[in-house]
């Protein structure tokens, strides 16, 4: 049970860190596309890549990984939030900004946990 509260409590400190980010994004940059919502899934997958790669070069705790990835990553990233804005893109006949947002994101998204884990290989000196 304390495994699972812990979980719980890191999720809420990254479902909190995801409000600040994309409103930070928003006040600061006006688009079509859902740049916050882009912003944090991709800083997300990035970390998720870094843990990923801890946890398999450079002897990351499970429960660490655990709380970073599945806790706070969980609650900050957000596939469900992505996949609302491009269904919205679509129904005001934005399509192509629909599919490019959804599109961009997973490619680049792939891209950012890829790239975590080969950094961290590259520090832990397994990747060569």
């Amino acid at each position: 049970m304390t495994g699972a509260l812990l979980v719980a409590l890191a999720g809420g400190v990254g479902a909190a860190a995801r409000f600040w980010v994309d409103g930070t994004v928003r006040a600061r940059r006006r688009s079509v596309l859902p740049l916050g919502t882009m912003v944090v899934n991709l800083t997300g997958s990035l970390l998720i890549g870094l843990v990923t790669g801890a946890r398999l070069y450079a002897g990351l705790p499970a429960t660490a990984a655990l709380l970073l990835a599945t806790g706070f990553c969980g609650g900050y990233t957000t596939f469900s939030a992505a996949t609302v804005e491009a269904v919205r893109l679509a129904q005001v006949g934005e399509r192509g900004r629909a599919v490019a947002s959804l599109a961009g994101t997973l490619v680049a998204c792939v891209a950012a946990v890829a790239l975590g884990i080969a950094v961290v290989g590259l520090v832990a000196g397994w990747v060569r």
